[in-house]
This record gives C-alpha cells, sequence and structure tokens, in this order.
C-alpha cells in the first residue's frame, strides 16, 4: 500500500487527480469505479478544471459507482445519482450511457449489477472511508468475499448522513444497495482518499492495524494496487 500525505484537502484532491487522470490517459475505455461524498468532490472539481482547460477526453470512459440509497428516487437532490450528474457527469464529456450508478431493493438487482461488474474489469476503484472503516456501504462485519448486495445502515452511518436530510435522522435511507468488498477487491487498481482528523484512527487501523472484517477498509492490505492519499490530519496517527 502506498501512502501519500498530503497538506490539507486541496493538495490530497490534486494529489489523487493525478493517480485518476494518469490511469484515465493510459489507454482508450478506462472503465472506473466511482464514489460519492465530500472526500471524493475535490478529486471531481480538479477533473472538471483539467477537462476544461486541457481538453482530457472521458467520451471512452465508463463508470461504475460504489452505492445508492435503497428507496431513494434519482430525481432526489441527495441521491448518489444526482450528486454524480451535479459534481462530475454534467461538466464533462463523459456518455450518460456509459455511466452506472446501482439501483434498486432486491438481491435480483443486486445480481444485475454485479453481472455487469464482471463483463468489465474495473481499472481503478475510488473509495473513501467511513469513521468505522466501512467502504462502499461495508460495515464493521461484512465478510471479505461479499459481492453487490443490499444493506442495513448502522446507526452511526445514519447520523453521519443525516447532515444532507436537514439533520433530520427520520429522513436518511435506512438501507443502501453497495459492491461489495469481494467486487471492490477485483479492481486492479484502488485509489482512496481520506481527509480530517475524525477519520485518523480508520486510517491507522487501515494501513497498520489487522486484517480484520471488524475494519473493512484493512483488507486492502491484501490488495496488490492500492495508493491512499490523505491529509496530514488523517495520518496524524501513523506511525510511519
Amino acid at each position: 500500500m502506498k501512502v501519500v500525505v498530503c497538506k490539507d484537502y486541496d493538495e490530497m484532491s490534486q494529489k489523487a487527480f493525478e493517480v485518476m487522470k494518469e490511469v484515465v490517459t493510459s489507454k482508450p475505455g478506462v472503465v472506473l469505479g466511482l464514489a460519492t461524498g465530500s472526500s471524493p468532490a475535490g478529486l471531481y472539481k480538479c477533473m472538471i478544471k483539467d477537462h476544461e482547460e486541457n481538453g482530457t477526453s472521458y467520451k471512452d470512459v465508463v463508470t461504475y459507482n460504489l452505492d445508492e440509497y435503497v428507496g431513494i428516487d434519482r430525481s432526489n437532490p441527495q441521491s448518489y445519482y444526482t450528486f454524480m450528474k451535479e459534481n462530475l457527469f454534467d461538466h464533462i464529456d463523459i456518455d450518460p450511457n456509459n455511466t452506472h450508478v446501482p439501483y434498486g431493493s432486491t438481491k435480483e438487482d443486486c445480481e444485475v449489477y454485479e453481472k455487469e461488474l464482471e463483463k468489465v474489469s474495473i481499472d481503478l476503484q475510488l473509495l473513501g472511508i467511513g469513521r468505522n472503516g466501512h467502504i462502499g456501504f461495508n460495515e464493521p462485519g461484512t465478510p471479505f468475499d461479499e459481492m453487490t448486495h443490499i444493506v442495513d445502515l448502522t446507526q452511526s452511518t445514519i447520523e453521519a448522513n443525516a447532515r444532507f436530510f436537514d439533520n433530520d435522522m427520520n429522513k436518511v435511507p435506512k438501507q443502501a444497495i453497495t459492491m461489495g468488498i469481494g467486487t471492490i477487491m477485483k479492481s486492479k487498481k484502488v485509489l482512496m482518499v481520506v481527509s480530517g482528523p475524525e477519520k485518523a484512527e480508520a486510517v491507522k487501523a487501515t494501513v497498520e492495524g489487522p486484517v480484520t472484517t471488524d475494519m473493512p477498509a484493512s483488507v486492502l492490505q491484501n490488495h496488490p494496487d492500492v495508493t491512499l492519499v490523505v491529509d496530514e490530519a488523517a495520518a496524524s496517527l501513523l506511525s510511519k
């Protein structure tokens, strides 16, 4: 696992973008696994700026998102589908037919998405991390061989997401559809972005702790090509 420590969120976003761009420009038809939330938002801004200023093209790029809430319409401003359109897709030259965000609430919906993923090979999977070490919506205790599935969100995740729903926990969806850890681990390369002191314990456990389902992100120690880009606050507990 390669760890890159940056001064702050902006530098973290720029460094992560450089890793992303290298993959995007490496060959036609690159397949990206994408994530939502505040962690990758700065990276997406860098992608848009570079597209506008340097003409980096995404017309042949194919994307698959990690996760989506269950029971939320795609037109809902808090859906991850809307997040991706507003924060990236609407601002670059990607073909909307090449963008995929999971949707549904049944085992069959999960199997359909997983089968789509089996047909392609994700060249780079972008990840954030939760305070409890979750990746995607794979909460502590998720088996490492789990594929795309429906998950009941933990209370801590619901509380963390309440800020996007008028701080009303009753409005926060209670389930999500997510790529499994087994799905994520099939990616050729993983790029994780993490910022803020509240993530420092999770970063330490991911990099230096035992590989355990109690800390889902720790499984990345077993992946052959992981780049972890963190700001100084998130890296503050690392011993080296």
